[in-house]
């Protein structure tokens, strides 16, 4: 739970630290409005959150879970859901580079990959949306040290804005250029 936050975001990348029950994944669904404030505001680009459709938020500001969720079916197909729900299609092979996978990932099945890969497929699932903010709950939180590298380079190199929740302030000065601290 948050009280009395006042905060903001600059563009950029930004990293949330704190104990485990102190807001911080409260506050990457706020950002996208997965959860409305029960009292203040949420500001984007100057605009209350709940004054913007939540899709198109959600389309801007994109939340990637702590733990990977992979659709069913190939890495191609989680890639493309967000675009084709759009009616656009893409090239799957820039958002998994960008995510850290060689394109010749794109038609194994991503429930069969291991948990460091599937977390890059929700990377490039994400980016295939051409983001501006990506929300990053935990994202190195369930990988071996050599996965963790791995999606460390990818965050590290990302072309948009970035909110990381961690309880690691090594990863946070790493890949952050602010860092945030919540008390509970």
């Amino acid at each position: 739970m948050l009280r009395a936050l006042d905060l903001k975001i600059e563009p950029g990348s930004t990293a949330v630290l704190g104990p485990s029950g102190s807001g911080k994944s409260t506050l990457l669904r706020l950002l996208n409005r997965l959860a409305d404030p029960d009292e203040g505001t949420v500001r984007f680009h100057g605009d209350d959150v709940r004054s913007l459709d939540p899709l198109a938020l959600r389309r801007s500001v994109l939340l990637v879970p702590q733990l990977p969720a992979p659709l069913p079916g190939s890495v191609a197909d989680n890639v493309r859901y967000g675009p084709g729900l759009l009616g656009r299609s893409i090239d799957v092979a820039g958002p998994l580079r960008m995510a850290g996978l060689d394109p010749d990932y794109a038609e194994r099945d991503a429930a069969r990959l291991s948990v460091g890969e599937q977390q890059r497929v929700m990377l490039g699932r994400a980016l295939a949306l051409d983001p501006e903010v990506l929300l990053l709950d935990e994202p190195t939180a369930a990988l071996d040290e050599r996965a963790k590298e791995g999606v460390e380079r990818t965050l590290a190199a990302l072309p948009c804005s970035t909110v990381l929740v961690t309880h690691d302030r090594r990863q946070a000065e790493r890949l952050a250029t602010r860092v945030v601290e919540l008390a509970r």
